[in-house]
C-alpha cells in the first residue's frame, strides 16, 4: 500500500493505530487469527466445507442401511469399524448416532455458518464501502468459537458410549436421561456443549453484522440503495438474535435435568420398570422452546441464499431485479412470520387443538412473501439477456426447488392435512428440498460468483456445469420419491422396515433413492476438486468479471487490509441499473456498457428511477 493510501485509510473511521504492524504480519496474524473480514469468510467457508463432506458422507453411509437393510458391507467396516457395526452390518444405535449427527452438522455447521458467516463476512463490509467489521476482534473471536464448537461436535463421534442419538432435535426424556440410550450419556454432554459455543458465537457474529450495516454504510449507501444481498443477511442476523438464546436457554435447562436433578422437561418416568423421581415437568415446553428457534433457523439458512440468488440473477439477466421495495418487504415479512409458525412442527405432540388452528394460519400467511420472491425472480429472469454460468444456473436452480418444496410445506403447515403425513418421508422430502438444497444452491450460487472476489482467480466454468447438472437431477432423484413412499406412510428415523410386511413393496425406491444419493455426493468432488485447483491454478480474474454494479467488485483484485486503496467510493444510484437506456432511448447511459457500478455519479442524459 503507498504511503498517501496509508495515511488517507489512517484518517478513515476505525482504522486509527492498527497501520503500524499491519506491514509486518506474520503467518498467524494473516492466516490464522486474522481480524479482515475476507479472509474470516474464507475460514468459515473452508470450515463449513470441511464438516459438508463429514456430513454428507455419514447421510451415504445411512442410506446404504436403508436400501440394503441388515446385508453387510464392506463400506460400513470401513468407516465405522467393529465398534458400529458387527461382521459389516450397522448397529441401530450407529444408524441412531449418524442421522442425529448428520441433521445437526448439517443445519448448523454447514448451512448456518457456510452461508451466513461466509457471505456476511464478505460481503457486509464490501458491499456497503466499510473498511471492516464494525469488531475485527470480535469477528475473529466469533470463527474461533465455532471452530471450537466444530471440533467438540465431532469429537463426540469418538467416545465410548458414542454420540448423541436421541434426533438432532434432542427431544427429552430420550435425551434428558443418560440412563435412556447408550446416546444419551457423554455424547449427548458434548452436543450441548458445542451447541451452547455455537449459540455463542452465532449471537456474536450476529450483533457485528447489524452494527455494521447500521453504522459504516458509506456515503449516498441509503438503506434503499443496499443490494439485496445485505438486506437478507441483515434481517438474517436480526432473526438470529431473536431466536437463538431461547434455543439457549432450553439447552442450560437440559443441562440441568441431566446434571442437577431439576425436572423442567420430566415428570412420570418408569426406566426398566423403576419409578424416577421426576415430577411436574413437561417434554412439549422443551418441543416449544426448540422450535422457536428451529423454524427461524430455516429462514436463517435461507435469506441468506435468497439474498444471494437475488444478486446473482440480476447480474446474470442483465436486468434490475424485479420489484425491489417488495423484495425487501418480503424479506421482512418472511423474519416476523417466521417467529410465530412454530407450532406447526408439533400438531401430533398434544398441544391445544385450538392453537394448532392458530399456527395453521400464520404458517399459510408465510407463504404469500415466500411466492412474492419466487414470482419476482420469475419476472426477472423473464425477457432478461441471461448469462448462463454455474453461478446463475445453481440460482435458477434454487428457484425451482424453492417452489417444489414450498409448495409440500402448505400441505405440512394445515393441521388436519398434517396428522396423515407427520414423521414420515413426506416431512424429509419437503424439509430437505426447501430447506437443504435450495440452500445448498444458494451457497454453490455464492461460491461460483464470488470466488474471483475471494481468491483472485476464476472457478472452471465446464466442471461448474457438470457439477450443476449431475446435482440438479440427482436432488430431485433422492427427494422427489420420498413425498410418494411418504404418503404411503412409510416412517421416518426407523433403522430399518423389514418387520412391517405393508411396506415391503417400497423397498425398491428406498434402493433408487440411494443409487442417486451416491451420484450425488461423489460429483461433490468435483466442485470440490475444482474449488482447490482454482485456488492455486485457476485463471486469473479481472476486476469485475460479471460486470456487475455493487461496490466490492471496485477493489483491486489483490487483498489490501481496509480494501480500498485511498477514499472509500461514494454511492450515487442503487445496485441494480443495469441495461438502464437514456433518456431518448437510443443507448445504453454509458454508451456500449449495459452496466452502471453504484459508484459512478448520475449522467447527463439519464434519470434517476425511485424504487
Amino acid at each position: 500500500m503507498s504511503a498517501t493510501a496509508t495515511a488517507t485509510a489512517a484518517h478513515d473511521h476505525h482504522d486509527h493505530g492498527d497501520h503500524g504492524h499491519h506491514h509486518k504480519e506474520t503467518f498467524i496474524t494473516k492466516y490464522i487469527f486474522s481480524q479482515d473480514h475476507k479472509m474470516i469468510a474464507k475460514q468459515f467457508l473452508i470450515t463449513g466445507l470441511v464438516m459438508g463432506t463429514i456430513g454428507i458422507l455419514m447421510s451415504i453411509l445411512f442410506r446404504i442401511q436403508l436400501a440394503w437393510p441388515e446385508e453387510s458391507s464392506w463400506v460400513f467396516d470401513l468407516f465405522l469399524g467393529n465398534k458400529y457395526s458387527t461382521d459389516g452390518v450397522m448397529n441401530p444405535d450407529a444408524y441412531l448416532a449418524l442421522v442425529t449427527i448428520h441433521g445437526t452438522i448439517m443445519v448448523f455447521f454447514v448451512l448456518t455458518a457456510g452461508l451466513s458467516g461466509t457471505f456476511s463476512n464478505l460481503l457486509i463490509p464490501l458491499q456497503i464501502g466499510a473498511r471492516d467489521m464494525a469488531s475485527g476482534f470480535m469477528n475473529m473471536l466469533s470463527y474461533w468459537i465455532f471452530f471450537t464448537s466444530s471440533v467438540i461436535m465431532l469429537s463426540s463421534l469418538f467416545v465410548e458410549s458414542g454420540p448423541a442419538s436421541a434426533g438432532w432435535t434432542i427431544y427429552p426424556p430420550l435425551s434428558a436421561l443418560p440412563e435412556a440410550i447408550p446416546g444419551s450419556g457423554t455424547g449427548m454432554t458434548l452436543w450441548l456443549v458445542s451447541m451452547a459455543l455455537f449459540i455463542a458465537q452465532s449471537l456474536m457474529g450476529s450483533l457485528n453484522y447489524i452494527v455494521t450495516v447500521i453504522n459504516l454504510r458509506t456515503e449516498g449507501m441509503s438503506m434503499t440503495r443496499l443490494p439485496l444481498t445485505i438486506w437478507a443477511l441483515f434481517v438474517t442476523a436480526i432473526i438470529g438474535v431473536v431466536s437463538f438464546p431461547v434455543l439457549l436457554s432450553a439447552a442450560l435447562m437440559l443441562i440441568m435435568d441431566r446434571s442437577f436433578g431439576t425436572s423442567f422437561f420430566l415428570s412420570d418416568i418408569y426406566i426398566k420398570g423403576e419409578v424416577l423421581a421426576h415430577q411436574g415437568g413437561s417434554p412439549v415446553l422443551f418441543e416449544h422452546l426448540f422450535w422457536f428457534l428451529g423454524h427461524p433457523e430455516v429462514y436463517i439458512v435461507l435469506l441468506p441464499a435468497l439474498g444471494i440468488t437475488s444478486e446473482v440473477i440480476a447480474t446474470n439477466s442483465r436486468k434490475p431485479i424485479f420489484g425491489y421495495r417488495a423484495m425487501v418487504a418480503s424479506i421482512l415479512a418472511i423474519a416476523f412470520l417466521s417467529t410465530i409458525v412454530w407450532g406447526h412442527h408439533m400438531f401430533v405432540s398434544g398441544m391445544n387443538p385450538f392453537l394448532g388452528s392458530v399456527f395453521t394460519f400464520t404458517t399459510l400467511l408465510i407463504a404469500i412473501p415466500s411466492a412474492v420472491k419466487a414470482f419476482n425472480y420469475i419476472t426477472t429472469l423473464w425477457k432478461g439477456n441471461l448469462q448462463m454460468n454455474p453461478g446463475m444456473l445453481f440460482s435458477i436452480g434454487l428457484v425451482s426447488t424453492f417452489i417444489t418444496g414450498g409448495l409440500t410445506g402448505i400441505i405440512l403447515g394445515d393441521s388436519t392435512l398434517d396428522i396423515n403425513v407427520h414423521d414420515t418421508y413426506f416431512v424429509i422430502a419437503h424439509f430437505h428440498l426447501v430447506m437443504g438444497i435450495s440452500a445448498l444452491y444458494g451457497l454453490f450460487a455464492g461460491v461460483y460468483h464470488w470466488f474471483p472476489k475471494m481468491f483472485g482467480r476464476m472457478m472452471n466454468k465446464n466442471l461448474g456445469y457438470v457439477h450443476f447438472w449431475i446435482t440438479a437431477i440427482g436432488a430431485y432423484g433422492v427427494f422427489f420419491p420420498m413425498h410418494f413412499i411418504g404418503m404411503a406412510g412409510l416412517p421416518r428415523r426407523y433403522y430399518t422396515n423389514t418387520n412391517f410386511p405393508y411396506f415391503d413393496d417400497l423397498a425398491d425406491v428406498n434402493v433408487l433413492i440411494t443409487v442417486f444419493a451416491i451420484i450425488t455426493a461423489l460429483v461433490q468432488l468435483v466442485f470440490i476438486y475444482n474449488f482447490i485447483h482454482s485456488i492455486f491454478y485457476g485463471k486469473k480474474a479481472t476486476q469485475n468479471p460479471w460486470k456487475s454494479n455493487t461496490l466490492e467488485w471496485t477493489t483491486p483484485v489483490e487483498h489490501i487490509h481496509g480494501n480500498w486503496p485511498g477514499k472509500i467510493p461514494s454511492v450515487y444510484r442503487w445496485s441494480y441499473d443495469y441495461s438502464k437506456l437514456n433518456k431518448d432511448e437510443t443507448d445504453y447511459v454509458i454508451a456500449g456498457q449495459d452496466y452502471i457500478p453504484q459508484n459512478i455519479p448520475l449522467q447527463k442524459n439519464e434519470e434517476e428511477l425511485n424504487h
